[in-house]
């Protein structure tokens, strides 16, 4: 016998009004998408440490025909690799001025600013939270992410922060629930 599927998640209406007609969701890395930390082993290189959940969050926006799209300050092999397991093909490295990049990537996407979700945690990512009609920033985040955010997670970054945003925007489209009974075949 199979039972039904019942979504668990709740977020509130505005927040869901906010969320729904995204096409192209940004994302900081570092606070982000890890806890922000920066592990350096003895030959310099740069260590980052990734949550599953917030992978298989991404994996399911471009399910749902989100886009998303990595813009961070900093690069690394491992970062590069990671998004590339993910399937991320839009990923700008060494990018501290985030505005015109996402700007460029709307106008390449053909879609809007209304069209577009953010998550930060820091001050560089302010511009690009600012323009969009949905910001999020983890528990975690600086104050100022967190004041300009929408909906700050539950979760910290590198905690699956990113999967919550993930989610509100899944749930906000209509897909999540059909994601989660496919996910039960």
């Amino acid at each position: 016998m199979t039972h039904t599927l019942v979504p668990a998640l709740n977020f509130s209406p505005e927040l869901l009004l906010k969320a729904q007609g995204i096409r192209v969701a940004f994302f900081d890395v570092d606070g982000v998408l890890t806890d922000g930390g920066l592990y350096f082993s003895a030959q310099g290189e740069t260590l980052k440490r990734f949550n599953t959940l917030d992978g298989q969050g991404i994996k399911l926006l471009q399910r749902a025909g989100i886009t998303p799209v990595v813009i961070t300050g900093r690069d690394s092999e491992p970062l590069r690799l990671r998004l590339q397991t993910l399937g991320i093909d839009r990923a700008f490295f060494g990018t501290e001025d985030k505005h015109p990049v996402a700007e460029q990537t709307l106008q390449d996407l053909g879609l809007s600013w209304q069209q577009a979700a953010a998550m930060g945690d820091d001050w560089p990512d302010l511009p690009v939270m600012q323009r969009a009609a949905l910001a999020c920033a983890p528990q975690n985040g600086h104050a100022e992410a967190r004041a300009m955010a929408h909906y700050v997670t539950q979760a910290r970054g590198g905690e699956g922060a990113a999967r919550e945003f993930c989610d509100l925007l899944l749930v906000a489209s209509g897909r999540y629930a059909s994601l989660l009974e496919e996910s039960t075949r």
